[in-house]
């Protein structure tokens, strides 16, 4: 008997821990990084004091909400430096991140907040300078223009935030539009190239 409620406690727990995630990320994604934490404490069901007890602060939900986006991020820079032709890497860079961000909103106003910069400052870093290494190559190899930033890619990414569709693939498929009028920018030389179909979309911000 006592394992048993032992079990259920842990289930019930897991749960919690889960809903509460959900939420999180939904509000994030709707409401910006600014909901209050008793916000999304109700909204799971929960009180405060269960939602501390997963997660002692806001920074550390943060964290374990975008966990798996923060980590598909680092994956995708170190799947373009793995590249052997360095500018091909640095395009399947550009084109991943921005749908990776183009599809859940939420982790794309974290990726340049102050807040989840501090709470992931280790996988950014090691992230950064891997970025860094790719841009280097892809500079010296010379399709990459001379006067490209890091930066850049912060801007793009900004921008890329903006496109509002009326479904995750639409916003997907206008994500990669996207990038590839961003790539052909970043070109030392630029050669006019076909890009990814059009995609409708609605002429004021919703």
């Amino acid at each position: 008997m006592t394992a048993e409620v032992g079990t259920k406690l842990r289930s019930d727990a897991r749960d919690n821990r889960e809903r509460i995630l959900a939420v999180a990320r939904l509000a994030f994604a709707t409401e910006g990084l600014d909901v209050p934490i008793r916000v999304i404490a109700r909204r799971a069901g929960v009180g405060p004091a269960t939602l501390y007890r997963h997660f002692e602060t806001k920074e550390a939900l943060l964290a374990e909400a975008f966990a798996e986006q923060m980590a598909a991020c680092s994956e995708i820079v170190e799947e373009g430096l793995a590249e052997a032709d360095p500018w091909r890497g640095f395009c399947l860079v550009i084109e991943k991140l921005m749908v990776v961000h183009a599809l859940d909103r939420g982790f794309a106003r974290a990726f340049t907040s102050q807040a989840l910069q501090d709470v992931f400052a280790a996988d950014r870093d090691r992230t950064l300078g891997m970025v860094r290494e790719l841009v280097r190559r892809a500079k010296e190899a010379g399709p990459l223009r001379r006067d490209f930033v890091l930066e850049d890619i912060v801007l793009a990414l900004m921008a890329n935030e903006g496109i509002r569709a009326e479904s995750p693939v639409l916003r997907a498929a206008a994500s990669r539009r996207f990038a590839a009028l961003m790539i052909q920018s970043f070109m030392a030389n630029p050669v006019p190239a076909p890009l990814p179909p059009a995609v409708r979309l609605p002429l004021t911000r919703a």
